[in-house]
């Protein structure tokens, strides 16, 4: 009992900074509404399309959908979110999940299809079909979906929001660190492009060029891990004044965070790396049939009442 004792005066004031820590969070409520707003569109369309054509997205797709909006809700509408300003690897997880969980999860969902399905048809015609034929939306996909820029736009991003500088600004204005977390989904989403590449997507590099566009990506990730673990100082001042919710140093806080990215990273890569090796060497297990393809286009065409939608 008298060896218990310590453990639970620790437990005690950590639970107190926590609950100080929590009394200044509130619910998202506008960002809350668009996600649920996006699954229930997501949803609808899967189901439509489900009845019609059972083997076309499969409910696989359709729980990988869900959990890459999960991912995003967690990371920035749930209460871990109060607890970035305070802790380095809390905030490195909001970074992992916004970049490198949510996106590829929210692509293998194939959204295009059924979000098209999923909201009313008359706003597909009138509204999303004439948007999407726009000659300046065509050019503006191809570009930005060009694996270089989609590489570029993502490591751009993760060097520029980790210089000292701007971090700390982010955790100074909200409206900062909102629009860092945009920029971090916006170009998960388009690293991930030219690796999932769902539908209406075409391969623009060959498919084995994916496995070393991986494996260039981790090497911004290898370096800023790399100094955040070995510098003998904290990077981010910020983070030297917060309470800490857990017994180590701000410096530990800050080694944990970079190897927790260090690891994540070099995994999450990883995997999709050797899965796209076996498809190259399995080419019958493509993951979307030239004749799945077609049909996709056939009914996307129907639904915005077009007889060919163009693809990216």
């Amino acid at each position: 009992m008298l060896e218990a004792s310590p453990r639970v005066t620790r437990r005690i004031v950590m639970t107190s900074d926590a609950q100080a820590v929590l009394l200044s969070w509130s619910a998202p409520l506008g960002l809350d509404l668009v996600l649920c707003l996006t699954v229930l569109i997501y949803t609808r369309g899967w189901f439509r399309l489900h009845v019609a054509f059972p083997n076309l997205i499969s409910i696989g797709r359709l729980a990988a959908f869900w959990a890459g909006i999960a991912s995003v809700w967690i990371a920035i509408g749930s209460p871990m979110e109060a607890f970035d300003d305070v802790s380095l690897t809390v905030h490195m997880v909001q970074h992992l999940l916004l970049m490198a969980i949510a996106p590829p999860l929210i692509l293998l969902g194939s959204p295009a299809l059924p979000l098209l399905q999923g909201i009313p048809q008359s706003v597909a015609r009138r509204i999303v079909g004439p948007f999407l034929r726009w000659r300046l939306v065509k050019w503006l996909g191809r570009l930005i979906t060009n694996p270089a820029i989609c590489w570029l736009a993502a490591t751009l991003a993760l060097i520029a929001w980790h210089v000292p500088a701007a971090f700390e600004l982010a955790l100074r204005w909200d409206w900062m660190h909102e629009l860092e977390h945009a920029c971090f989904f916006g170009t998960g989403l388009l690293f991930w492009w030219p690796v999932v590449q769902p539908w209406p997507s075409t391969a623009r590099w060959p498919r084995w060029s994916i496995p070393l566009y991986l494996f260039c990506a981790m090497l911004p990730c290898d370096v800023l891990s790399a100094f955040l673990a070995f510098c003998d100082r904290v990077v981010y001042s910020s983070y030297l004044s917060a309470p800490r919710l857990f017994a180590i140093s701000a410096l530990q806080d800050q080694e944990c965070a970079a190897a927790l990215m260090w690891t994540c990273v070099t995994i999450i890569l990883l995997v999709p790396a050797v899965v796209v090796t076996i498809q190259i060497l399995s080419p019958e297990r493509s993951h979307l049939p030239e004749e799945t393809r077609t049909q996709f286009q056939r009914i996307a065409g129907q639904a915005l009442d077009a007889s060919k939608l163009e693809v990216t």
